[in-house]
C-alpha cells in the first residue's frame, strides 16, 4: 500500500464519522503530539537490557502507538496538501548536507557543532 492509499483509508474513516469539523491544523498537530507522548511512555525510565526486554515483550503495543502517530502525520499532510513522501526525500537531502558521513559517522553531535 502506498501513502495515498493509506491517506484515503484514513480520510474515509474520519469522514464516515463527520470528524473533519474538528480537524484544523492546530488540533491535528496536538493530536500528533499526544500520540507521540503515548509512544514515549513505553520507553520512559527504561535503559539497557530492561529496555530491550520491554520492547521485545511489548512490540504489539508499541506498534499500535507508532500507527497512531503515523495516522496523524498522514492526515495532517493530506489536509495541508503536503506530499509527505516528497517532503521526506527533500529532508533527507538536507540532512545529507548537514551530516556528511566523513564528519558525522559514529557521532551524535548536532550538525552545527561538527
Amino acid at each position: 500500500m502506498d501513502i495515498k492509499e493509506l491517506q484515503e483509508i484514513i480520510v474515509k474513516y474520519r469522514d464516515d464519522r463527520n470528524w473533519k469539523q474538528f480537524h484544523n491544523p492546530k488540533d491535528l498537530a496536538l493530536s500528533l503530539l499526544l500520540e507521540s507522548t503515548e509512544l514515549l511512555e513505553h520507553f520512559q525510565w527504561k535503559n539497557g537490557q530492561d529496555l530491550l526486554d520491554y520492547t521485545a515483550k511489548n512490540k504489539n503495543e508499541i506498534s499500535k502507538e507508532l500507527a497512531d502517530v503515523f495516522y496523524w502525520v498522514l492526515l495532517m499532510a493530506k489536509d495541508l496538501d503536503i506530499d509527505i513522501a516528497q517532503s521526506l526525500r527533500d529532508k533527507m537531502i538536507e540532512n545529507e548536507a548537514k551530516y556528511p558521513v566523513e564528519k558525522a559517522f559514529g557521532s551524535s553531535t548536532k550538525y552545527d557543532k561538527l
